[in-house]
């Protein structure tokens, strides 16, 4: 027969874990809604049970020649090399936004074709520097 105290630690024990699991599902649940899934046009493509109503998030390189600007609207096609999509966007694009540069767009699908964007996000390499410190060091070295 187990003592007295070691019955409360093994007491103590199981509703810890219990609470560490239920903590542990609620997180779960609550992240599950707020995931933002990362596709390529080719993953769009090929996929088949397209939720359109949720948000994602598509990436790749702008195409070069794509973009055009009317207004405070924004058109241009995100490319994977293999299989393209026409973006659209009202508001203003990040200054590293340009042709040939890799780009984030988060926003719905309209169709497999089609992404309506409610943010635009730049990318850069591990080589970028912001022009205001570039600047700053070719002053220095001058």
């Amino acid at each position: 027969m187990l003592v007295r105290a070691a019955k409360k630690r093994i007491k103590i024990l199981v509703a810890t874990l219990s609470l560490l699991i239920l903590i542990a599902i609620f997180s779960l649940v609550v992240l599950r809604d707020n995931i933002l899934y990362f596709l390529s046009p080719t993953e769009i493509k090929n996929s088949e049970n397209l939720n359109y109503s949720k948000k994602i998030r598509v990436g790749g390189m702008v195409k070069t020649g794509s973009v055009s600007i009317n207004n405070n609207e924004i058109n241009f096609i995100i490319t994977d090399l293999s299989n393209e999509i026409f973006v659209t966007f009202k508001g203003t694009v990040p200054n590293l936004f340009s042709e040939g540069k890799g780009v984030v767009a988060e926003g719905k699908l309209k169709d497999k074709k089609f992404f309506i964007a409610k943010r635009i996000l730049a990318k850069h390499d591990e080589n970028y520097m912001p022009p205001s410190a570039e600047k700053i060091l070719n002053k220095d070295v001058k």
